[in-house]
């Protein structure tokens, strides 16, 4: 898809065909669109379908008077299972004639500049691109709290009840703050090159716009390292809980063998046709025969389960607070 638009009266406007100093957007552009845009603009194919690649990382080229930069910017996807973080390659291509976008989705930064929600002007490339950074540096701060409060709220549930529906979509939030901080550091590089630009050094308004994209990569770093170190720690918690509760049923199912295997053990040496010692003979044929056999085991059955629940009993997992009340006792 290929859209043109200008800024007139300080507005954005569309237009039905290429004019100079002109936006042309493109969205996972056809073969046949990047043809017309390379004939219209002069911009080299291989710039236009840099950021075509999901796997571009975020870069700065200039290539016969054109240049890119290529920034990672945030998306949410719905899918069947749910929404999803991830980040798409965005390119800024600009030269003296226009300005060029490429994207493989709409992006919502570039849908904002259209409907005039963020003001830019299509006559100045450099304030296009800062201002598209700076919004895009928001963007990733404004879906970091939402990962976070998605989190605090399977945390939530988790602590309800243990599922795999909660558990793996933490674990998907915690890929998408790997995702994050994989391209906000790579933007942190691309947004480093612009402070070199003469026209940036020169002009105290883009001196002042660079200066906040700086800001806000430096709180979105730093907000998705303390968010990825939070759920990290959550997920290793939760694994030793599911851990800790596995152990507790193995036990329980191995003591209940234990007990289970006493009376069998018992019936199967009492029943065997052979003559048995301590006297146990004499109640063979006797109308008590089946009771006493049925309190041996009794009688045997109580006193390793005592046994059994001492031992379990004895060895505990004391918590931190736990630690500290002993040693102020002692």
């Amino acid at each position: 898809m290929m859209k043109f638009y200008k800024t007139e009266e300080n507005r954005m406007q569309t237009l039905d065909a290429f004019e100079s100093r002109c936006w042309i957007d493109l969205v996972n552009p056809t073969d046949d669109e990047v043809e017309d845009v390379v004939s219209l603009t002069g911009i080299p194919e291989e710039l236009l379908k840099a950021a075509l690649d999901e796997e571009e990382s975020a870069r700065v080229e200039v290539d016969e008077g054109a240049t890119m930069y290529i920034v990672d910017s945030p998306m949410l996807v719905d899918t069947e299972d749910g929404d999803t973080y991830t980040t798409i390659p965005v390119a800024i291509i600009y030269n003296p004639k226009c300005i060029v976008t490429v994207s493989l989705n709409t992006d919502p930064v570039l849908a904002g500049f259209v409907s005039n929600r963020f003001r830019v002007s299509t006559g100045k490339p450099v304030g296009f691109v800062l201002s598209f950074m700076l919004e895009n540096v928001k963007r990733f701060s404004s879906l970091l709290k939402q990962i976070d409060k998605k989190s605090l709220r399977l945390q939530a549930e988790l602590h309800k009840s243990m599922r795999n529906q909660e558990l793996i979509e933490l674990l998907e939030l915690q890929n998408s703050l790997v995702y994050f901080s994989t391209a906000l550091s790579a933007n942190s590089t691309v947004h480093g090159r612009l402070s070199r630009l003469e026209s940036v050094m020169n002009n105290p308004d883009y001196q002042d716009l660079h200066e906040d994209v700086l800001i806000e990569t430096k709180q979105a770093v730093e907000m998705c390292s303390i968010y990825r170190d939070i759920l990290k720690t959550t997920m290793d918690a939760f694994s030793s809980v599911i851990s800790n509760n596995v152990n507790d049923v193995v036990k329980r199912l191995t003591i209940i063998t234990i007990l289970v295997a006493i009376p069998t053990l018992i019936a199967g040496l009492l029943g065997m046709n052979v003559k048995l010692p301590f006297g146990l003979d004499s109640i063979s044929g006797s109308p008590w025969e089946f009771w006493v056999i049925l309190g041996i085991c009794v009688v045997l059955t109580a006193v390793f389960s005592i046994v059994l629940v001492k031992m379990t009993a004895s060895v505990k997992i004391r918590t931190p607070k736990q630690v500290k009340k002993k040693r102020r006792r002692d």
